[in-house]
């Protein structure tokens, strides 16, 4: 059973809670998006499922994004596209900082990247998904995606992940991009009760991680429902290409993996007090073992049963423990 972490929402009239109750709100940060933008904007005036409204976290851009954020707003009107300026400090702060925002109400919620393309049937399936879903029970719906280049050339598909979500795969990986999350209203809560403040390396990774932590759901999508839009600098480092393995086995050895892991024990502590017992003792062993000599650290990563989706990751994890970057 998963512990009451709710947390209150600003009182509002009858018709604006009924409101709430039916919407999706979509949270969607901003930097100079100017070039892509204006196809996510349109994929949400797509959608099959009409009743949303749009939240914009705007981090500083000097492009035209403001501008064409404005005509949008225009368009739908304030009541329904909300525009504020942004923390400034990165991308996984601004996404946190309109999650745990208490003036943004709803009980769904769907994050959005600027240079995306969603599909038609985004919102109307995830939420599908999510009403059937325990209403307290922190729940995350996330999918595949379309990848797609800069002049949106289709270039396949992320990888099909297969072994279920669990804590104990959160640990080490995160499964699905936050450009494909919608959470339920308890999912939103248990964020909001770690802050917008938290130090972690992604807010996708952090949500799929304080979900499980708690004994939350996690409901991966093998059905793409995002066109995904990988730029040049970033395509070695898809999850599907031989260059994005290679390129995690180096991040792996200069140290950067460990270092993550050391940010996400200390962001837990910031629900420790509602995790599942049996979670607790995971992260316990987590913590205990990376700090042991060699024979110890090994075994105990056999021990703690931590896994990676693929064949090819869990033999990176294993040679981060033999030679301590785990």
């Amino acid at each position: 059973m998963v512990p009451d972490i709710s947390h209150p929402v600003p009182s509002k009239d009858v018709e604006n809670r009924k409101r709430q109750s039916e919407s999706v709100a979509i949270l969607l940060c901003t930097l100079n998006g100017a070039r892509f933008l204006p196809q996510q904007l349109a994929s949400f005036d797509s959608q099959n499922f009409r009743d949303w409204r749009l939240f914009v976290s705007d981090d500083g851009s000097e492009d035209r994004t403001l501008a064409l954020l404005a005509d949008f707003q225009k368009k739908h009107g304030p009541s329904r596209v909300d525009i504020r300026r942004g923390p400034g400090k990165g991308f996984a702060t601004n996404f946190l900082s309109l999650i745990c925002d208490p003036t943004v109400a709803s009980n769904y919620y769907a994050l959005s990247d600027q240079d995306d393309i969603w599909d038609a049937n985004k919102l109307a399936r995830a939420r599908t998904v999510l009403m059937n879903a325990r209403p307290d029970v922190p729940s995350v719906y996330c999918s595949r995606t379309h990848l797609i280049s800069d002049e949106g050339i289709e270039l396949g598909l992320s990888a099909a992940f297969k072994k279920p979500p669990d804590f104990r795969n959160a640990l080490v990986q995160c499964i699905a991009g936050g450009n494909t999350m919608v959470l339920n209203k308890a999912a939103r809560n248990l964020l909001m009760k770690a802050g917008p403040k938290v130090n972690v390396v992604s807010h996708d990774w952090w949500i799929y991680l304080a979900t499980t932590a708690v004994g939350g759901r996690i409901y991966y999508d093998p059905l793409p429902t995002v066109a995904y839009r990988v730029h040049v600098g970033n395509l070695i480092g898809s999850n599907r290409s031989f260059g994005g393995h290679v390129r995690r086995l180096k991040m792996i050895w200069r140290g950067r993996f460990k270092t993550w892991g050391d940010l996400n024990i200390l962001a837990l502590e910031s629900i420790q007090d509602v995790m599942l017992e049996e979670n607790k003792k995971t992260l316990e062993q987590f913590r205990r073992f990376r700090n042991l000599g060699l024979l110890p650290r090994v075994c105990g990563l056999v021990r703690s049963r931590l896994y990676r989706q693929t064949t090819l990751g869990n033999i990176g994890l294993m040679f981060a423990a033999i030679f301590k970057r785990i």
